[in-house]
């Protein structure tokens, strides 16, 4: 998995070099609509070909045709008025997500497009996790923060948004395992432990959410690292299956070595 995400870090970095809107933002201007959409062959511009192709491990987006792409096309002087709001280091998270993305049909509702684009263009800032459903925001900050702040229930999308990232982000930064975890790994962390449901998990605000938190202790954490280092050192041959579970005994039958445990596998797995 963390490989995944390094490879994938690698190519934000190739797509923020290719287009350096954040860097130099006169050179939006440059955009072209061959850039977003081609026509002839149909296919993905680059620059929406590194955002849903190549980026897919730093957030994934399911969108079903082209229409969005050719849409922008169609407006690309919009699109370009909003990646200006995009890379102005003066806005907030809030106001670039409510920013007047539906000006172009399916970039609205939830403007999911509209916020992987906006991570992109902000991932240094460490203000943004590659969470793009405010749905699937909503259901983390249920299951993994204690006692959320009161947000104020008449939020736009775009405040209830940065508020729930604010959270989440805050909540890793108190864990002494999960503090140093780049945020891409973390949000993989969060879709592999806690699944969203299909549905919708509604409102923090919500009645139906005033329950007892599934909150993430430093014992899980700490097991998670454990695993991880495990399976890590099994794929690259350096412990037998044997081995892998004379390991999983020491853990449990030996609880209070386990931070001596993480160590000593640490150094096997340099």
């Amino acid at each position: 998995m963390k490989a995944e995400i390094e490879a994938a870090l690698v190519l934000l970095k190739d797509f923020r070099r290719k287009f350096t809107f954040a860097e130099n933002p006169d050179s939006i201007d440059s955009l072209k609509p061959d850039d977003i959409f081609k026509i002839n062959p149909d296919e993905l511009g680059d620059f929406f070909h590194y955002v849903e192709v190549y980026l897919r491990p730093l957030g994934h987006l399911t969108i079903h045709g082209s229409v969005v792409y050719r849409n922008i096309r169609m407006q690309i002087e919009d699109f370009k008025e909003l990646l200006y709001i995009v890379v102005d280091k003066k806005k907030s998270l809030a106001e670039k997500v409510d920013a007047h993305w539906e000006k172009i049909s399916r970039l609205g509702q939830d403007k999911q497009i509209a916020k992987k684009i906006i991570f992109c263009f902000n991932y240094e800032s460490g203000e943004i996790l590659p969470i793009f459903s405010t749905q699937h925001l909503r259901h983390f900050v249920n299951k993994i923060v204690d006692k959320p702040s009161s947000p104020n229930k008449y939020y736009s999308l775009g405040e209830e948004y940065a508020y729930l990232m604010s959270e989440l982000l805050k909540t890793k930064d108190k864990a002494r395992i999960t503090q140093p975890w780049e945020v891409t790994y973390f949000a993989r962390f969060l879709y592999n432990t806690y699944p969203p449901p299909d549905q919708d998990v509604g409102s923090i605000n919500s009645p139906e959410n005033d329950r007892p938190r599934n909150v993430v202790t430093e014992e899980q954490l700490s097991m998670g690292e454990f695993a991880r280092v495990l399976q890590e050192l099994q794929a690259k041959r350096k412990i037998s299956g044997e081995q892998f579970r004379d390991y999983r005994s020491q853990w449990s039958r030996y609880p209070d070595d386990r931070e001596t445990l993480i160590k000593q596998l640490r150094k096997l797995n340099v």
